[in-house]
């Protein structure tokens, strides 16, 4: 069984939803969820944030922090989770932000990723460093994402 499967099996049986806020895999985790058959019960939908002011403007990332630090932070990442939480209104929100490659993104090297999860008490961001080009950064994203969810479901 894929883990995307089990991660949609495991979210049924619990009764609970997910939704992502995506910056470097622009709805990648998404589209990976709703391959699944019977996504449709957990999957309430994502927010494809690739430009830095619409992770302000359509997930809620604090603009001052965008402005300081950039889209690439660990603090952004949690911020697009609780984001895309609140506004698809689901159980669980996983927020996306890195720089895939090949050039570095202001001052950030590629294959640089922030993934946030956030639930009911729980904020978690893990930060990853994948080598590689663009499809394999995004890629391995995604199954860093999946992972981290799944630790949560565990």
């Amino acid at each position: 069984m894929t883990l995307a499967r089990q991660l949609v099996t495991r979210l049924t049986e619990r009764g609970e939803t997910i939704a992502a806020a995506e910056s470097l895999t622009a709805g990648l985790v998404c589209v990976t969820l709703t391959d699944v058959p019977g996504a449709s019960a957990v999957v309430r939908g994502g927010l494809v944030v690739y430009a830095t002011e619409l992770k302000a403007r359509l997930a809620g990332v604090d603009s001052r922090l965008l402005a300081e630090h950039g889209a690439v932070h660990p603090e952004v990442a949690a911020q697009l989770a609780e984001g895309a939480r609140e506004r698809c209104g689901a159980t669980w929100g996983l927020g996306l932000t890195g720089v895939a490659g090949p050039d570095p993104q202001d001052g950030v090297v590629p294959g640089t990723v922030h993934i946030g999860l956030a639930g009911a008490g729980v904020r978690d961001v893990r930060t990853h460093w994948f080598e590689g080009d663009r499809a394999l950064v995004r890629t391995e994203s995604v199954r860093a994402a999946l992972l981290l969810l799944g630790e949560h479901l565990a």
